[in-house]
Order: structure tokens, then sequence, then C-alpha cells
């Protein structure tokens, strides 16, 4: 963990101080201006760091992979922008765009940091691969890769002779976790049905949550952070409910046995609970694991915050922000299971409660 929080601290050194030698000065609330050291003399351009603006570009989504900087020159992946505008499809590098620049109509808007399309200042169609796009692909991968090789181990041993080791010993506790969540909350007959999906499910969380964490390339990317990760995933939980429900699930929902007087009712409600229900899933996984990242962002920093107050105290305040940053480190680990966890047990919850059957 530590390592991991020092390594975050170099690339985020890399990004906002860039050459060493520089020192640091008050400009602005929330601001702090970097100034050259008296050997680089007085000729040199001051540069603003803007610590809102660093937290919220290492979060947010971008069309290229920043992953720090080398002697004063950034190192970055420049990913392939795919859009369809009004003057036709454009494959391009997003090399083209940066720095403000405007290439074959198009142009990156500074303030939202989507491409727009000169002709008609609006949003095209856009495909574009972009950073969490990219880590969708390579984590999705990754984990299959990981599926694989520890079904090849199953394949080839026998498991209720011999207990597995090296990768399946890692996976069975987390396979045999939802297996059990799922026929405990689901029930004997059909759970079986949905322990793939729970499974994927919840090691998929589970992966990103980690890769999130992981400061440096192919980590880093808030893909479990961004909502619309989460609502897609949310969405497969409540078409998984509502395709599969049961005769008595949806008799509950439009004609359930309550008193005359609660019959116009209690349908509103039952499809406003249904309806909140992958909203809470979305909400409460991107909300954790988006503030894990600004909490270890904002330690780090503090230590560039306080740099202008002198040794002493900025010293005293870098101990203080290695040793909250560890824990938070830690914690996020933490919280990382807890959310992939959560995710899996209240989705196989909303499923077991679709495929009750009446007595």
């Amino acid at each position: 963990m530590m390592l991991a929080f020092f390594i975050s601290l170099l690339l985020l050194q890399g990004d906002t101080l860039g050459p060493a030698g520089l020192g640091m000065t008050e400009n602005m609330p929330g601001e702090v201006s970097v100034i050259p050291s008296e050997a680089e003399g007085e000729a040199s351009v001051s540069q603003d760091i803007d610590i809102a603006e660093i937290i919220f570009e290492h979060i947010g989504d971008e069309y290229e992979w920043h992953i720090t900087e080398w002697k004063g020159k950034p190192v970055a992946i420049e990913l392939p922008v795919i859009v369809k505008s009004s003057t036709g499809w454009h494959v391009f590098s997003s090399e083209r765009l940066q720095h403000g620049e405007h290439y074959q109509g198009l142009y990156i808007d500074p303030e939202k940091g989507k491409i727009l399309d000169e002709a008609t200042g609006k949003r095209p169609l856009d495909l574009s691969i972009t950073k969490n796009v990219l880590s969708l692909m390579m984590s999705t991968a990754l984990l299959l890769v990981i599926v694989l090789l520890t079904a090849r181990w199953y394949k080839k041993h026998d498991a209720l002779k011999e207990a597995p080791t090296g990768l399946a010993a890692a996976m069975e506790p987390l396979v045999m976790m939802v297996h059990d969540m799922a026929r405990e909350n689901i029930g004997e007959e059909d759970y079986r049905k949905y322990s793939p999906y729970l499974c994927m499910a919840f090691l998929w969380i589970l992966l990103n949550n980690f890769l999130g964490i992981i400061p440096f390339f192919p980590g880093g990317a808030n893909l479990t952070g961004n909502i619309a990760i989460t609502l897609v995933l949310a969405l497969c939980t409540f078409f998984t409910v509502n395709l599969t429900g049961t005769k008595h699930y949806y008799k509950d929902i439009f004609a359930p046995d309550v008193p005359g007087f609660l019959k116009p009712i209690m349908p509103v409600i039952e499809v406003f609970s249904a309806c909140m229900k992958p909203v809470s899933l979305t909400i409460r996984l991107f909300a954790n694991m988006l503030a894990g990242h600004i909490m270890i962002l904002s330690m780090v920093c503090i230590i560039f915050i306080m740099a202008k107050y002198g040794p002493l105290l900025s010293g005293g305040m870098t101990l203080v922000s290695v040793l909250f940053g560890v824990f938070l480190d830690a914690l996020e680990c933490l919280v990382a299971f807890i959310q992939a966890y959560v995710f899996t047990m209240l989705s196989s919850i909303y499923i077991g409660l679709a495929r009750v059957h009446e007595e």
C-alpha cells in the first residue's frame, strides 16, 4: 500500500510540477503557483497548478491516457478518435486534437472535455476509444484469461481428490462465496441459472475496483467511478429480474392481495420501487468508488499545497499526508471488495424476490 501511494505521489508530481528544482508560492485560493528556483533564473515563466483540475483530470475520462511526464515532456498513449460528424466519418489519433487544436472540423470542448463539431457546435456520434473504454477492454480481457485459466485447472484435475493450487486456489473461495450467496437468496430450484451472471458481475466489479486503485498503467482508470458504467451494470440486473420474474411476482406488483382502498395505490408504489432498484445499485457503486479516488488524490495534493509554508510545517504535513494516504489506500481496498459484494448480494436478493412462487 505504501509503495502504491508513493508511486501515485510521483506520478502526480510528474503531472503537475514537471522538472525538478521548482519552488511554490501562493497564487489564488485552491491554486498553487510554481516558480523557478534561484538557479533557474528570474526569466522563467511561472506556472499555475489548479488542484481541482488535477483531481478531476485523474478521475475523468479522456481521449488520451496520460501516464506521467519525463524531462518536461508528457508520456501518454494517444487513443484513436472515431466520430461521425456533419461531414462524415473521421478516424485519426487523438494527438491531432490536443492543446485546443482543430482537425477535420472537430475540436475538444475545454470545459466538458468532449469532441464537438465546428459546423453545428454539437457533439457528433462519438465511438472513440477513450481511456475508460480502453480500460474496459483490458480488464474484460484480463478477467476472461483468469476465468479460462481457472477452468483449465479444473478440467485437468479432479477437484474431489486434489486441492486447487495457484490461481485456482485464489478463485475458488470467491466463486463459492457467490455460489452460496445465490443459493441462499434465490433458492435451490433456480439459483444455478443465475450463479454465472452473479459470479461474473462480482469478479468484474472487484477486478476493476482494484485496477482503479493501482496508480500506474494499466491501472488508474476510474472505471467503476463512472456513472455510465455502473448504470449499465445495474440495468443488467434490472432486466434479469424483470424478464425472468414469475407470474406471482407480477401479481404482487399489479394485483396485490391488499384491502380495496389500497389497490389503486400499491401498483404505483411497487412499480416505483422496481424502478428505483437499479438507481440505488448505480449510485451506491459509483459514489463510493468516486469518493475513494478523490480522497486519495486530495491527500497527495496537500503535500504540494503546504510546500509554501516552509520546511517544518511542510515536512510535518507531508508525513501526515503519507500516513493518511496509506490508510486510505488500505481502506479503499476494503471498500473495493465490499462494493462488489454488496452489488452482487443485492442483485441476488432482487432476483430471488422475482423468482418467488405462490404457496
